[in-house]
């Protein structure tokens, strides 16, 4: 896994080690697609702090990644990153930018307006009433709510990776920059500022993923 040498200077990118991320799988899609970017996962805020770009992955529940991000010191660095420069929330590190999770009842960062809700239960039928599974696992469609420059080149229904069992509301109708079906439409992706977030897994998501992943390195945040 990549580390830091101070020598070096500043990470081009800085993905956030809370000790629950999918951190191999994510610098390892970063490695292929910016081969000659200084790539570190670390759990250091004056790394993070440092860093042209930051990435907030995760994996697992709410209420482990808001105590680990406590226990580590992380939360004011992670809040100041997405204020600061480019940020890429993934999966758990897209719900934990919301203000309150109904997994464990649960406050996030309060980085954007809304919750997180899990998948009701009465309502995961598809077309035919077959019941649907949750958690929701495997490759579906994502519809592009916006123009934002972190969706160029990629079709307008591509289909990425998920495993969650857990969607974001957004409060802000303007913030949602994609939704997916299942059943119904749920935001899967969000944008403010310097601020893009996925509840799919791009590392996992083959070409258009790693497109998604190398339209983060140029991008500048605070546009669309």
């Amino acid at each position: 896994m990549p580390v830091l040498n101070q020598a070096e200077g500043p990470a081009d990118i800085a993905i956030i080690d809370y000790g629950m991320g999918n951190l191999l799988s994510v610098s390892k899609a970063f490695e292929h697609v910016a081969p000659l970017a200084d790539i570190v996962v670390t759990s250091s805020p004056e790394v993070i702090a440092a860093a042209t770009r930051v990435v907030f992955p995760g994996v697992g529940a709410m209420p482990d990644c808001m105590r680990e991000l406590a226990t580590r010191g992380l939360i004011d660095a992670v809040r100041q990153a997405a204020l600061d420069k480019p940020f890429l929330g993934i999966c758990l590190g897209m719900q934990a930018l919301f203000a309150h999770s109904e997994e464990g009842d649960c406050d996030g960062l309060g980085l954007l307006p809304g919750n997180v809700r899990r998948f009701p239960a009465e309502a995961m039928r598809d077309a035919d009433g077959n019941k649907l599974k949750v958690p929701h696992i495997g490759w579906n469609q994502v519809h592009q709510g916006m123009a934002h420059p972190m969706w160029a080149g990629i079709e307008p229904a591509a289909r990425f990776y998920f495993v969650h069992s857990y969607y974001a509301e957004p409060a802000d109708p303007a913030l949602v920059a994609g939704f997916t079906h299942y059943p119904f439409a749920f935001t899967c992706a969000v944008a403010r500022d310097n601020v893009f977030a996925v509840q799919f897994h791009p590392e996992k998501s083959q070409a258009a993923g790693l497109r998604l992943l190398a339209n983060f390195i140029t991008w500048e945040g605070n546009q669309r």
